[in-house]
């Protein structure tokens, strides 16, 4: 049998070679930049052969990674709820090169970019009125996205109100006794 003759060489490194047998090159896979963007690269084994060995992990979740390959570093922003009360938050993009790149779009259609929108909401302004007939609809905080702040209060009894909803305006109008002494009031309108 005859002795191989072959000589392997090292295309980073033409000084190292072994005769007969693959030479040991160093070798970093991670310099054909083979992760995507957003994404770190290290190949643990540089001073050997070994190829697909490199490790690809998401920057923004180290917890992220793949062997081989670009990891997947899809993250819907939206699950952590960034968004104001009351607002709809999409993330269209869900990649990790464009951080806060969710909108947050209120009720009345303002719509930000990346942070809780402004929505300045008067829930008062709504059709129909959150109120009942013969009532007046304030909100005190239309500045913020607070929602159910509202109150109702009757025009005919500004002492009947309630918050978050229509206002019971029926007063029992023999509660005072109108009839006096021997007589029985009925009010068929009271609440």
């Amino acid at each position: 049998l005859k002795d191989s003759d072959y000589t392997c060489t090292c295309d980073s490194d033409p000084s190292i070679f072994a005769t007969g047998g693959q030479a040991t090159c160093e070798f970093d896979e991670c310099d054909a930049m083979p992760c995507g963007s957003g994404q770190d690269c290290n190949d643990p084994n540089t001073a050997s052969n070994s190829l697909h060995d490199f490790v690809c992990t998401c920057k923004r979740d180290v917890n992220l990674k793949a062997t081989d390959g670009p990891a997947s570093c899809e993250k819907d922003e939206c699950t952590s709820s960034p968004c104001g009360v009351g607002q709809v938050c999409n993330d269209p993009v869900k990649k990790l090169t464009s951080l806060k790149d969710f909108t947050c779009t209120c009720p009345n259609g303002v719509v930000t970019t990346g942070a809780a929108a402004e929505c300045e909401l008067d829930e008062c302004a709504v059709m129909p009125s959150p109120c009942g007939t013969d009532q007046v609809c304030t909100d005190p905080d239309t500045a913020s996205n607070k929602l159910h702040d509202f109150e109702c209060v009757c025009m005919t009894d500004s002492s009947l109100k309630a918050t978050d909803g229509p206002a019971t305006c029926d007063k029992d109008e023999c509660k005072s006794n109108p009839c006096g002494m021997g007589q029985a009031c009925d009010d068929p309108d009271k609440s």
